[in-house]
């Protein structure tokens, strides 16, 4: 493949109602499209795929031009095409990014969302609920769109009307229900599918923050959260929510794959502020009481730290230091939620 004519889709601004939610149609969380009326030009798996969607210039395969996306045939009769996908876990939508990058004389006209709450039979008719009307779509183009609906629902149906291709669907919501637990009957309090989210960071220049909450370890270096190197005194940070305020008890630090690039050392820092602004939030951080102090780190390897971890009682969020730069993979918070 030639890599100097791919395109790749720009990154889009989340509005203030997605930026306090996760991906609940992420397949890194477990979310998969399970069926469709048809995805003849292109899978319907491509849909929830995690990166930017791109665009190769020439490429074809055996059905027609290759798009990065789920793309149906020309409907020649009546009706709509549609995508069923489970989400990673049930839970509150508070909006949709219908995103149509690099489909131009083939997206659709409009399309429609309908949700079946949990505990309803996905195969029934009657279990789907609209949530959001036909409306318009434009092409190439990310389509926020904020929904009003306090539900919890495990399955989101996409209609495209009549038919045409999307490159991506993003479901920004909140699980619902308790938490996962995991070892010990303990939870990993930041994890994405317990609701954590990155709030903010001060560099992430060849890896996402978010990735440090997703389940299992790194598939590579480029899944995981790594900065630039630091060329100035200080150290980078990310600050973390945490998916419900909680007492941590045992800190993991996952440095899986990187070897020469990998922090000399990390700490973390944690408060109990929920309700700030991010703003407000990244300038209390700085002067929050010392969970971990700083530890020396290896080369890809899992740390795990009990004795150093310090007991500060109910806490909602974290900020990670990391001593002077570098990438880590993942970092999971085990304790119980609410105090003590």
């Amino acid at each position: 493949m030639d890599h100097t004519n791919i395109l790749t889709a720009p990154a889009v601004a989340l509005p203030d109602w997605a930026r306090q939610q996760i991906n609940l149609a992420d397949p890194r969380l477990g979310a998969e499209a399970i069926a469709c009326s048809d995805d003849f030009f292109a899978p319907m798996a491509r849909l929830l795929q995690a990166s930017a969607a791109i665009f190769v210039p020439g490429k074809y395969d055996a059905n027609g031009k290759w798009m990065d996306g789920w793309e149906s045939r020309r409907k020649r009769g009546p009706g709509h095409d549609w995508c069923i996908v489970r989400l990673a876990r049930p839970g509150r939508i508070a909006g949709v990014d219908i995103d149509t990058s690099f489909f131009t004389g083939n997206y659709p006209p409009a399309a429609s969302l309908d949700g079946c709450p949990e505990g309803s039979d996905p195969a029934l008719a009657e279990s789907w609920q609209s949530l959001l009307p036909p409306t318009a779509l434009c092409g190439n183009q990310h389509h926020l769109l904020a929904l009003d609906s306090t539900a919890c629902f495990s399955h989101l149906r996409l209609n495209i009307l009549p038919d045409g291709g999307v490159a991506r669907l993003r479901v920004y919501g909140r699980p619902g229900g308790a938490p996962v637990a995991g070892e010990n009957g303990m939870v990993d309090l930041v994890a994405a599918l317990n609701g954590g989210y990155p709030v903010a960071w001060n560099d992430a220049h060849f890896g996402v923050a978010g990735n440090l909450l997703l389940p299992g370890r790194g598939v590579d270096m480029g899944d995981g959260w790594e900065t630039r190197r630091r060329r100035e005194p200080g150290f980078d940070w990310c600050l973390i929510a945490l998916g419900q305020p909680g007492t941590i008890r045992r800190i993991e630090v996952d440095t899986a794959h990187f070897k020469g690039n990998f922090p000399d050392r990390c700490s973390l820092q944690a408060g109990y502020a929920p309700g700030l602004s991010d703003q407000a939030l990244v300038a209390q951080a700085q002067f929050w009481p010392t969970l971990l102090p700083e530890v020396k780190l290896q080369a890809d390897h899992i740390h795990n730290f009990l004795d150093q971890v310090a007991a500060l009682g109910t806490v909602s969020h974290v900020r990670l230091n990391l001593h002077p730069d570098g990438g880590v993979s993942r970092l999971r918070l085990w304790g119980e939620v609410g105090p003590a």
